[in-house]
């Protein structure tokens, strides 16, 4: 897929697939285009050209059956504030034109599942960030979408509402949900994502396993630090970082470790990733 922006490529011959079932993981420096990936596969912008394919739907021939098939969570909070926990859900779903009463019944069992049963009543604007992210999750979920796009759903959120979105995000796919999730949180990848695509100026530079990463790019890594900036050097093993450690004969301002997915990250494009 491609978009063109003033004749600027922004997501430059982009291609991969994503399995039904897997999470998957989109992660790159800000401007690498992952925003408008997401929006491309998910009706919002139309590829300037390119194939997309979603749930066994063109998203340019019969972007109606795409939009049946997903769920989307944009990082941006788009529940309105006027409404209540309950009127949210309820226009969502006649939207869907989900018939009474299965429509009530799946209102409660998504608004349970995010543990906001008791506040059904409350206004969306009484809501802390957390619990709007939990609403924003549930209402993408009440048309039983295929497939789960989530942009940065985390953003803002303090560490124990993260955790506990990361809990709910985890238990949706081990349920069998297909998700695709971009972020800022390194962790987040590692603790969640089944594979991971790594972009940087609009095309895919790495695409794989956190494991097979490390078994290209090396398990262990010797940091030294040089000024105000630190040099990395990647080794196969951990045990070969070590070996090269003990032989320098000035060992000030270095260390040895594990290499982690943040190192590959910034080996490949040369930034952090916030």
């Amino acid at each position: 897929m491609q978009k063109v922006y003033n004749h600027i490529p922004v997501v430059n011959d982009l291609s991969f697939e994503i399995k039904s079932g897997e999470m998957f993981g989109l992660l790159g420096p800000n401007g690498a285009g992952k925003s408008t990936t997401i929006r491309m596969i998910i009706t919002l912008t139309q590829p300037t050209e390119g194939y997309i394919e979603v749930a066994g739907h063109e998203v340019k021939q019969n972007p109606v059956e795409v939009r049946r098939n997903i769920g989307v969570v944009l990082q941006q909070v788009s529940v309105d504030s006027d409404l209540t926990v309950w009127e949210n859900m309820e226009f969502h779903g006649r939207m869907h034109h989900i018939p009474n009463p299965e429509r009530k019944q799946r209102i409660e069992q998504w608004l349970e599942y995010v543990d906001l049963s008791d506040r059904t009543k409350d206004l969306a604007k009484t809501l802390s960030g957390g619990m709007k992210r939990r609403l924003q999750i549930a209402r993408a979920l009440l048309h039983q979408p295929k497939i789960l796009f989530l942009d940065e759903p985390t953003v803002g959120l303090d560490p124990q509402n993260r955790r506990r979105l990361w809990e709910i995000i985890r238990d949706l796919n081990r349920q069998g949900m297909t998700i695709l999730l971009t972020t800022h949180y390194m962790e987040e990848v590692e603790f969640l994502c089944d594979r991971i695509g790594i972009m940087d100026s609009g095309k895919l530079i790495e695409l794989g396993t956190l494991d097979q990463f490390k078994a290209k790019y090396g398990e262990g890594l010797v940091m030294k630090q040089v000024g105000d900036r630190s040099e990395s050097k990647f080794f196969p093993t951990l045990a070969q970082a070590n070996e090269y450690f003990e032989q320098m004969p000035d060992k000030t301002g270095m260390m040895v470790r594990e290499s982690n997915l943040e190192d590959i990250f910034v080996q490949l494009t040369g930034h952090q990733l916030d």
